[in-house]
């Protein structure tokens, strides 16, 4: 299935307007700072841009970043805008095509940012098999990827070197396509079903389990919405399954609990990341308003504690003992069937 993946974003596709459904493209709600770096993005690059979600994390400046997939680099050129001129991006991809445009605008994009030299790179490989390219481990900050990992034959492997490839405290932050059950091997078999990011897409569940085993044991799901296929034929086909494009974000801790337990701690968002003043966002249900006492379970604490996070946060520390399990703690289905499916505020997933 690599290969046609391969020929259907290589020759197949030569824009986003080749697309057969809505699945792999959408630059809905962009905030302002993401669509002014979008502005200093070549017009090439852009045109061929085929993700499902906003894979720009908080406090990025200086960071080492590893984007799956990342196509002809429109991703890459707006992290190298946010973390600036210190930090680096690397982007992987299997397809010449693509990589031929990603490679043709490094300086171009280097003097358009005003940096004395590039801070992006790219390198051909699968993302399947990272650990045969020359990244040494633990050397990643974050590894982004933007509607790529359902087209991995082997997710598995994806996740567990992506472990292997961060830092302690890093994350993986991404965005992707999830089903509400398993997609039948005939769609999983269809070149066009699979390269339009539907057949390869991964039950929610199976993907949680996936993560658990690769060592990231709490992901978190922050943002998500149905999708809608638009176009008729493959609405037929895929029926009754449900798709979804969801954003998750995996951290590199050791030590974080199987549920969110409770020890009484709180903290205090300092509103001190750049864009990000008034609210910060951990994921779906943990909107953390500025100046606001924000109790917190211990896996929450220690992705803020832990993390590049911390010094954006005030640590208020509980009674030292363990009070059970953490108020509002499960969910049965992350996703919500709603367009309008994000909480503005709330407690612990």
């Amino acid at each position: 299935m690599l290969d046609e993946v391969k020929d259907y974003y290589g020759k197949d596709l030569q824009s986003s307007e080749d697309l057969k459904t809505n699945a792999c493209c959408t630059d809905d709600g962009l905030p302002r700072y993401i669509k002014d770096a979008l502005s200093n993005v070549s017009d090439e690059v852009l045109a061929k841009y085929y993700g499902c979600g906003l894979i720009a994390p908080e406090a990025l400046e200086g960071l080492r970043i590893l984007d799956l997939g990342c196509g002809t680099g429109r991703d890459c050129y707006v992290l190298s805008q946010l973390v600036g001129e210190s930090g680096e991006v690397v982007g992987v991809d299997m397809t010449d095509e693509q990589l031929a445009v990603a490679t043709q605008y490094v300086d171009y994009h280097a003097d358009k940012f005003a940096y004395a030299k590039p801070n992006t790179s790219f390198l051909k490989g699968y993302i399947e098999k990272l650990n045969e390219l020359d990244l040494e481990p633990g050397s990643f900050d974050l590894i982004v990827s933007n509607c790529v990992i359902n087209l991995s034959t082997d997710k598995q492997a994806v996740l567990d070197q992506a472990w292997d490839l961060l830092k302690p405290g890093g994350e993986m932050y991404f965005s992707d396509v999830y089903s509400d059950r398993r997609v039948t091997d005939a769609l999983r078999n269809d070149p066009v079903i699979y390269g339009e990011c539907l057949g390869g897409a991964l039950y929610w569940n199976d993907f949680l389990s996936l993560s658990k085993k690769a060592g990231f044991s709490d992901p978190r799901l922050v943002e998500d919405r149905p999708l809608t296929i638009d176009n008729e034929r493959i609405e037929a086909l895929v029926k009754p399954i449900k798709f979804y494009s969801a954003t998750y974000r995996l951290m590199k801790l050791e030590g974080l609990e199987p549920s969110c337990e409770d020890y009484g701690q709180a903290v205090k968002y300092k509103g001190s990341i750049p864009q990000h003043e008034a609210v910060f966002v951990l994921d779906k249900h943990h909107h953390i308003e500025t100046g606001r006492v924000f109790p917190v379970c211990g896996n929450t604490w220690a992705m803020l504690h832990d993390t590049r996070f911390k010094e954006h946060f005030e640590f208020i520390e509980g009674p030292s003992k363990h009070l059970g399990i953490f108020d509002g703690c499960g969910e049965a289905v992350p996703f919500d069937d709603s367009a309008d499916s994000n909480a503005s505020a709330g407690s612990c997933c």
